[in-house]
C-alpha cells in the first residue's frame, strides 16, 4: 500500500494535481482496502485452507495521523500541501523567483540562452488511441489486454535558444524483443529501463552523466561557446540533490511552481504528444497506401517499441525551435522572440486538426467520426492521475512482471508447451532475414497459444496471491509462518497450522 501511495503522490505532483494530508490519508485507505480485498477473496477460497477471518475486519486500517507522519519520514516527503492558501503563496513565490533569484543567477553567471537548460519528464501511453476507435474497443475485450496502459517515461530537456537534446527513454524491460541484436547506443533516444518505467534518482544521474553532459558538450563546441551551463530542475522525487559536474550549475525551482514557470511545462510537452499522435496515424495512412492487403488491426498489433521510438524522434524533429524558445516567456521573457506560428498552442491546434483529417482517411468505427475533442481527450489521458489498478500493476516486483514459463512449478507440462512455443518463435526470428514474415509467424503462434497463456497467467496469479494474505493476517495469527519460511514445495497450498509450526518460525 505504501509503495502504491508513494507512486500516486509523485504522479500527482508531476501532473500538478492538488493534494493535501486529508486527501492522501483517504487515498491510503482506498489502496489498503483494495489490497486487503485481494487477500479476503483468496481466504474465502476453500482451496487455500486458510482462516475465513477477513484481514480488513481483524486489523482495521484507519490511516491515522501518526501513521501518516511515519510514512512521510520513510518516503522523505517534506510537504504535500498544494491547496488553498498554499496555492496563492506558490504564485507569489514564482513571481519573486523570476524577478529576483533567477535574474541574479543569470547576471552573476553570465549565462546565455544557449547555456541555460530545463529538464522535465513525462509519461507517454505510447500505444493508446482515442477511446471510441474500434482498435481500442476490440483490444479491450481481449483477455489480458494491457496495450493501452503500456507506458514509457520520456526525459525531455531543452535550452532557452530552442535546442532539444536527445530524449531519455525509460521502458519497463531492459532487452525487449524488438531491440534484439540492436546497438542501444545508436538509438534515436537514450535508452534506460525500470520495471515500472518510472524515473528514479539512479536513472536521473545516469541520464545526466551519460546523455546530458556529452550532448551539451558537443552542442556548445559546435557553437564555439564555453562549457558553462545552468540546468534547471523541479523538486520531483526522482531528481537527486547531489548531481554535480564541473562547469554545470544545478538549480532547483521553488516547490509547487512548475505549472507556473517551468519552461517544459508551458505547452512543449503537450504539443509534443499531439505531434506523436499525429505521426502515429500518419504512419498508418502511409502503410495503408502501400499495401493492398492492409489491415489496421494487424498493423496495430505489430506496432512495437521501436515504432514508438521512430514516432518520438519525428515528433521532436517537427517541434520548431521557436516553439521551445517561446515556452521560456514566463521565466526569461528577455530571450523570447515571439515568432508568428511558433507558439505551443498553434503547434498543438495544427497537430490536432491533422490528426482528425488522418483519422478520416483511415476510416472504420471511431475513426470516421473522430473530432478534435476526441484527440484532446486522448492527450488529457496522459495527464490523468494513476488509477488504483495502474498502481497495483506498478507495485509488482520485477519477477512478477517477467512471464517466464520455465520458472513455474505448478504444471511442468504447461510450462514445457509455452517454452517450446517461445523457442520456436525465437528460432524463426533468428533464421528468417525478412522481419515482416517472421513477425507474421510470431503473431500466428501467439494466437494459437493464447488459451494456454491465459491459463498459465491465471495459475500464476493464484500462486502469488497467498503471500499477500499471509502478510495481512500476520498480526491476528502470530503463529502462522512468514512468507520467507513457507515451504517451497507447497505450490501455494494450505498454510501450516499454529500447532504444527516449529518454534524457530514463531
Amino acid at each position: 500500500m505504501e509503495s502504491a501511495l508513494g507512486i500516486w503522490i509523485e504522479d500527482c505532483r508531476k501532473k500538478n494535481i492538488p493534494v493535501d494530508t486529508n486527501i492522501i490519508r483517504e487515498k491510503a485507505k482506498q489502496l489498503y482496502d483494495r489490497f486487503a480485498d485481494a487477500g479476503d477473496a483468496l481466504e474465502d477460497d476453500p482451496q487455500t485452507g486458510t482462516s475465513a477471518e477477513s484481514p480488513s475486519e481483524s486489523c482495521k486500517f484507519t490511516a491515522s495521523k501518526g501513521c501518516f507522519e511515519n510514512f512521510k519520514k520513510r518516503f522523505n516527503l517534506a510537504s504535500v500541501t498544494l491547496q488553498g492558501e498554499a496555492a496563492s503563496a506558490d504564485k507569489a513565490a514564482a513571481e519573486k523567483y523570476v524577478a529576483d533569484t533567477f535574474k541574479a543567477i543569470i547576471e552573476e553567471g553570465g549565462y546565455q540562452p544557449e547555456t541555460v537548460f530545463n529538464m522535465d519528464e513525462t509519461a507517454l501511453f505510447w500505444k493508446r488511441m482515442a477511446s471510441r476507435t474500434f482498435i481500442m474497443k476490440d483490444e479491450a475485450k481481449a483477455p489480458g489486454f494491457k496495450a493501452h496502459k503500456d507506458r514509457i517515461t520520456l526525459v525531455m530537456c531543452a535550452n532557452a535558444a530552442g535546442f532539444m537534446i536527445k530524449p531519455g527513454f525509460v521502458y519497463n524491460s531492459k532487452n525487449p524483443r524488438a531491440l534484439k541484436n540492436k546497438n542501444k547506443n545508436l538509438l534515436p533516444v537514450y535508452w534506460m529501463h525500470n520495471p515500472k518505467a518510472w524515473i528514479t534518482k539512479r536513472l536521473t544521474s545516469d541520464w545526466f552523466h551519460q546523455c546530458f553532459i556529452p550532448e551539451v558538450k558537443i552542442y556548445l563546441a559546435e557553437k564555439g561557446l564555453e562549457f558553462k551551463v545552468l540546468l534547471l530542475l523541479d523538486n520531483a522525487g526522482g531528481h537527486p540533490l547531489d548531481l554535480s559536474y564541473q562547469g554545470v550549475k544545478i538549480e532547483f525551482l521553488p516547490p509547487n511552481t512548475t505549472s507556473l514557470i517551468q519552461p517544459m511545462d508551458q505547452g512543449v510537452i503537450r504539443a509534443f504528444k499531439a505531434l506523436y499522435t499525429k505521426n502515429s496515424l500518419q504512419h498508418m495512412v502511409e502503410a495503408m497506401d502501400t499495401d493492398d492487403d492492409f489491415s489496421l488491426k494487424e498493423y496495430w498489433r505489430k506496432y512495437v517499441i521501436t515504432s514508438c521510438m521512430v514516432n518520438v524522434q519525428k515528433a521532436l524533429n517537427d517541434m520548431k525551435k521557436g516553439t521551445v524558445n517561446a515556452c521560456w516567456k514566463k521565466l526569461w521573457p528577455d530571450v523570447v522572440h515571439d515568432k508568428k506560428g511558433s507558439s505551443a498552442e498553434e503547434i498543438l491546434h495544427s497537430a490536432v486538426d491533422k490528426t482528425v483529417r488522418l483519422a478520416k482517411l483511415l476510416g472504420g468505427e471511431g475513426f470516421n467520426y473522430m473530432t478534435c475533442d476526441d484527440v484532446n481527450e486522448l492527450l488529457d489521458a496522459h495527464s490523468e492521475p494513476l488509477s488504483e489498478l495502474d498502481l497495483a500493476e506498478m507495485t509488482k516486483s520485477a519477477s512478477e512482471e517477467e512471464d517466464d514459463p520455465a520458472q513455474e512449478e505448478d504444471d511442468p507440462g504447461l510450462a514445457t508447451i509455452l517454452r517450446m512455443a517461445k523457442d520456436l518463435q525465437t528460432s524463426v526470428e533468428e533464421w528468417d532475414p525478412q522481419m515482416i514474415r517472421s513477425l507474421q509467424f510470431k503473431n500466428a503462434i501467439d494466437c494459437a497459444t493464447e488459451v494456454y497463456r491465459n491459463l498459465f497467467t491465471q495459475m500464476k496469479k493464484q500462486r502469488q496471491q497467498l503471500p499477500i494474505t499471509m502478510f495481512l493476517t500476520r498480526k491476528t495469527l502470530p503463529s502462522t509462518p512468514s512468507v520467507e519460511e513457507e515451504s517451497p514445495d507447497d505450490g501455494g497450498g494450505a498454510a501450516q497450522s499454529p500447532e504444527e509450526a516449529p518454534l524457530e518460525q514463531l
